[in-house]
């Protein structure tokens, strides 16, 4: 759910570049990522999404070695943002958990203004595993920060909330990544994300709802069925079905080389320009990916031939035990002060957790386990005007 920033008016001065590196490192901890995906997302992938990447045998390597890369991708789905993270998640592990290849996002505000919208109540989850918010001067600090690539969204919010009905159709995209892009002559990768809709499929939105919604911390709120249910099962905020997530890498762009003007040059309209046939690009890559993977939707995780003790354990790695696996990890993690650990449950663990992490009850409860979730998710939130 990331979106890149609207353009700052002003230049920013080296020192305030340097501040502001260390406080969107202060709470990053790539050890916290790299235990995650090997303890939790990775297990997730394998058992039940199986996402798919294509075009990505070797990862990207940079042109200019001091600037990290820009990854810039469609939004499809209605959904919680498992497409980013799963991508986000399986590129760090292709890398070898290398902080090189990690692939730091950057993410709409909202989701990092209230703990609802950090998964399972786990506070500044997204700043912990690397994401910033969308802000240009947050932009212009990891231009010059180069121990990561970047992950955007050029749709933004709005590509979330176009609806099931418009899901392979590029929206407005920003020109703050374009910018960059050109500002330090850094390439953007672009890639197609086919079947991220499936994750919670056939729902629709309307603006007026989804401006109501953002006043209390929640970027867009998709009706469909699943939105009755979770009324009486709150594990269903963060649910998603085994969409079969398949990446595909596009043709590698250059907009620096796409003018003969440098940064400061370039008038609003010219950039614009270039924006558009980057979106035109991207919009045919998609348009293809679509036709070749669109149509393996879901995935059978690795039911078929599994042991008995997989299958006695699959559960937990279905949206029912997500609430179990990242309350653990969490709480593990801390205890153990970062060291490494397995995270291997076993067919009564999910007692164990729940015992160990109290409010994950409260996902299992109908309609009022909802009130403790509410208060610890807006506890400290600032509800907008």
């Amino acid at each position: 759910m990331s979106t890149p920033p609207s353009r700052h008016p002003d230049p920013v001065s080296e020192e305030e570049l340097l501040q502001n590196l260390k406080e969107l490192n202060r709470h990053f901890d790539v050890s916290y990522s790299r235990s995650l995906v090997r303890n939790v997302i990775a297990p997730i992938n394998d058992r039940y999404f199986k996402c798919k990447f294509v075009g990505f045998e070797q990862l990207p390597e940079r042109n200019n070695p001091s600037k990290p890369l820009i990854y810039a991708s469609n939004h499809s789905g209605m959904a919680f943002p498992w497409d980013a993270m799963v991508f986000s998640s399986m590129i760090l592990k292709r890398g070898d958990y290398h902080l090189r290849d990690v692939v730091r996002a950057l993410s709409a505000p909202a989701l990092s203004e209230s703990n609802l919208m950090n998964p399972f109540l786990i506070r500044n989850f997204w700043m912990i595993n690397g994401s910033v918010d969308a802000r240009f001067i947050n932009f212009e600090t990891m231009m010059n920060h180069s121990d990561s690539n970047l992950l955007v969204y050029p749709e933004g919010v709005a590509g979330i909330g176009k609806g099931y009905n418009r899901r392979y159709q590029l929206q407005r995209f920003a020109t703050s990544f374009i910018r960059m892009s050109i500002k330090y002559r850094t390439d953007i990768i672009p890639f197609a994300t086919v079947n991220g809709e499936y994750i919670n499929p056939y729902v629709l939105t309307w603006p007026w709802l989804n401006r109501w919604s953002q006043k209390i911390g929640i970027p867009y709120i998709p009706v469909g069925f699943h939105t009755l249910l979770l009324i009486f099962f709150p594990w269903l905020f963060y649910y998603g079905l085994p969409a079969r997530l398949t990446y595909v890498m596009g043709k590698r762009i250059k907009p620096y080389e796409m003018t003969s003007k440098t940064h400061e040059e370039l008038t609003e309209a010219e950039i614009k320009d270039i924006r558009d046939r980057v979106k035109q690009q991207m919009q045919q890559e998609l348009n293809e990916a679509v036709k070749e993977y669109g149509q393996n939707r879901y995935s059978t995780g690795k039911i078929k031939d599994a042991p008995l003790k997989d299958l006695l354990t699959l559960g937990y790695y279905t949206p029912i035990g997500w609430p179990l696996l990242f309350q653990e990890h969490h709480r593990l993690y801390r205890t153990s002060e970062g060291k490494p650990f397995n995270l291997k449950p076993g067919f009564w663990s999910g007692l164990k957790y729940m015992v160990r992490n109290p409010i994950t009850i409260c996902y299992f409860v109908p309609v009022l386990g909802w009130i403790p979730l509410l208060i610890k998710g807006y506890w400290n939130h600032r509800i907008s005007s």
